[in-house]
């Protein structure tokens, strides 16, 4: 005969955050295990690649490990992927350069006009 499984929280609901694993104990009766939600891989905010070197948890669970999980040794460490840093990087040079160049076209344009 098929044996009865009580749920061993309080929900009784079947949600995607009360699912149950049917385990059978050493004196033979049939217990359930609720299940933990699987983590997602923290994702680069930029591109959206999942980040390597950081530690693939539920949210809540960040709070209570070292911060050597949660990030890595880079500007924009823990949140943006190595490619997107160094793309930033490379625009804001490239923006500062046009800046300068601009400024120089002005000089020169105000030097000839005085001329």
């Amino acid at each position: 005969m098929a044996q009865r499984i009580t749920l061993r929280r309080r929900n009784p609901y079947n949600t995607k955050s009360n699912q149950i694993k049917v385990v059978k104990t050493p004196g033979g009766r049939l217990i359930a295990h609720h299940i933990k939600k699987v983590a997602s891989r923290p994702k680069c905010g930029d591109c959206g690649t999942p980040l390597p070197g950081i530690a693939q948890l539920r949210p809540r669970q960040y709070a209570s490990i070292s911060k050597t999980h949660k990030t890595v040794s880079r500007a924009y460490g823990g949140s943006r992927c190595a490619n997107c840093v160094k793309e930033r990087i490379i625009r804001a040079f490239l923006i500062e350069e046009q800046k300068i160049v601009k400024k120089v076209l002005k000089d020169q344009a105000s030097k000839d006009k005085k001329n």
